[in-house]
């Protein structure tokens, strides 16, 4: 199991600073990695820091942390700059970005911009966008169909080979049967709001052997593939962290908002370390 603080870029953590500062907190306590939300804040009536820059400034600012985003909405983004950014980020980082990425289901993100759009809307345009995201990401030529002309190769070539590993978000079937074809897969064991756990570890590890099921059946079963799960490990500790592993958890992604506490409350729960079984 390795272990991440998981950051809701909203309210006071929208400033990078801040971010920089609990990652930094982060790598000294011996946590593994920090992920971070893809969120324009407009539902929650604030701003929201942009994932990519604030993972680059994460990135200058530690050594080891693998840089995660926890995820990007591909929906709402074009896929040619997603793969620049991230493929840049990886370089920066010295190839610790783990791509996340997911069909987006905030409507403050897509309705307050004229960009409204169905769930099967969203995840048929995520869908087209790991289509060329991915042998993108291998520094391969691609044409985009729909608009014609040449195939083109974007970079920088990230340092990972052939690319970063692609995480899928998602709790719904077709999630879990398309986070079986990547690299891995993140689920959500916390209520809608964020404020209370609601996925329990067997739950949670009759979803993993659906995924692991799909994996077999496209005969990727061999390749490695990790399992995230984000959430508090309070009430219950270490003990309720473990028991998420034992149900094949590989990442325990603690989940940090402004919902739990001022920035200082925030570094505490950080510098006392992962929640590890002693």
């Amino acid at each position: 199991m390795q272990y991440a603080i998981d950051i809701a870029p909203l309210g006071d953590l929208a400033d990078p600073a801040a971010i920089v500062r609990l990652a930094v907190a982060a790598e000294a306590a011996g946590w593994d990695g920090l992920s971070i939300w893809d969120s324009t804040g407009v539902s929650m009536g604030g701003a929201a820091a942009d994932p990519f820059v604030a993972l680059t400034a994460v990135a200058a600012a530690t050594e080891r942390l693998r840089l995660i985003t926890s995820v990007i909405v591909l929906p709402r983004r074009r896929p040619q700059l997603v793969v620049q950014a991230a493929a840049t980020l990886d370089r920066v980082s010295g190839g610790r970005l783990i791509f996340g990425v997911g069909a987006g289901a905030d409507p403050g993100d897509f309705d307050s911009f004229g960009e409204a759009a169905t769930l099967p809307d969203r995840v048929a345009r995520m869908d087209a966008a790991l289509s060329v995201v991915d042998p993108w990401l291998r520094g391969e030529p691609v044409r985009l169909d729909a608009l014609g002309g040449d195939a083109v190769i974007l970079g920088p070539r990230p340092i990972q080979q052939p690319r970063p590993p692609i995480w899928l978000g998602g709790m719904r079937p077709g999630a879990l049967r398309r986070a079986a074809r990547w690299d891995g897969w993140i689920a959500i064991a916390t209520t809608e709001d964020g404020s209370s756990m609601a996925l329990s570890p067997e739950v949670f590890g009759e979803k993993v052997e659906r995924v692991q099921a799909e994996r077999a059946a496209i005969g990727r079963q061999d390749e490695p593939f990790d399992v995230a799960v984000f959430g508090f490990a309070d009430p219950g500790g270490a003990e309720l962290v473990a028991s998420y592993a034992e149900h094949g958890a590989t990442w325990w992604l603690e989940s940090l908002s402004p919902m739990r506490g001022p920035i200082n409350d925030l570094v505490d729960i950080v510098e006392a370390g992962p929640p590890r079984r002693s």
